[in-house]
């Protein structure tokens, strides 16, 4: 096994069958809906090897940001309050900041690169960027990079 492994986010509809049924399964024994890796695998119409072969490889994207440190990339109008207000609704969903770095606005826009703490996440990442991009001062946010 490689040591510098490289990690890809990719869309549910690209993966294999194996795969999705695979993280199928996997959520069914974290939720405790089955008990044993063969009542999953039976119960998804996934064989027991294919289920070895893929569960330590493929991972849901929340599962992935939780207790972990994401840096966003975003895009705020040069409004009075707006950077305040976007740090208010990022630390009201428990997420604690680490590092921000802002622009000089141009154009009345500025490019805030910012460094969270998602381990007291309330909800999953996708509520979190979902709530950032309805703020009427956010005109986009992306994740730029994920980290232990």
């Amino acid at each position: 096994m490689k040591n510098d492994q490289q990690y890809y986010m990719v869309r549910e509809d690209v993966l294999s069958e194996s795969m999705q049924k695979a993280l199928e399964a996997k959520s069914l024994l974290d939720r405790g809906k089955v008990k044993t890796v063969a009542e999953a695998a039976e119960k998804v119409g996934l064989s027991r090897s294919a289920f070895y072969k893929y569960r330590d490889g493929i991972f849901p994207f929340h599962t992935m940001v939780k207790e972990k440190i994401i840096t966003l990339s975003i895009h705020l109008e040069d409004r009075s309050g707006a950077l305040s207000s976007l740090l208010t609704v990022v630390a009201s969903q428990g997420c604690n900041v680490l590092t921000i770095n802002q622009t000089i606005p141009l154009q009345g826009r500025a490019h805030i690169t910012l460094t969270i703490e998602t381990n007291m996440l309330q909800g999953d990442m996708k509520d979190l960027l979902s709530t950032l991009n309805r703020m009427e001062t956010v005109e986009r946010v992306e994740v730029v990079g994920t980290g232990a």
